[in-house]
């Protein structure tokens, strides 16, 4: 959660972009490419936590790595049942990722299953949850781009 409006000076922005590269880097070895203290920079690290800049640190897999079948689930609700199907999606095993967009539908899914049969099951019981009105689905046959999420600065934006 962000607390606040938070202005990121150069040594955060810094700070980010080595955790970004390496999220398992020491704070000994941070310390020595910022040229600060380590505790100055477990100071700024837990900072940026409570802040909510930094949310979590996590194991990116190479696209070969990930021998499951994966799918969008493209779903229309029925109006003021957003919350409900969220809620129920949570609580969905194989469900990854869930948002919320514009257009013909509401909301899309990213699933996961081993095999065909219980991505069929997964998407089925989508289908079968109170307030959804519709699904549409497509499987994901390959991944062609797959940018580094980490933090990056584009010329417009300054937070």
């Amino acid at each position: 959660m962000l607390v606040g409006i938070m202005k990121l000076d150069e040594t955060d922005r810094a700070l980010l972009a080595l955790l970004s590269a390496n999220a398992r880097i020491s704070t000994v070895a941070l310390s020595k490419k910022l040229g600060l203290s380590r505790t100055t920079v477990q100071s700024r690290i837990e900072r940026l936590e409570r802040r909510g800049i930094i949310q979590g640190y996590t194991v990116t897999l190479a696209p070969d790595a990930d021998l499951s079948i994966r799918a969008h689930v493209m779903i229309a609700a029925s109006p003021h049942a957003y919350t409900v199907v969220e809620n129920q999606l949570r609580q969905q095993r194989g469900v990854l990722e869930l948002y919320t967009v514009s257009g013909k539908m509401d909301m899309i899914a990213l699933i996961a299953a081993p095999n065909m049969e219980m991505l069929n099951t997964i998407i089925d019981s989508i289908g079968a949850l109170d307030g959804v009105q519709r699904t549409q689905s497509s499987i994901i046959l390959s991944t062609r781009i797959r940018q580094d999420t980490g933090y990056t600065e584009h010329p417009s934006f300054t937070p």
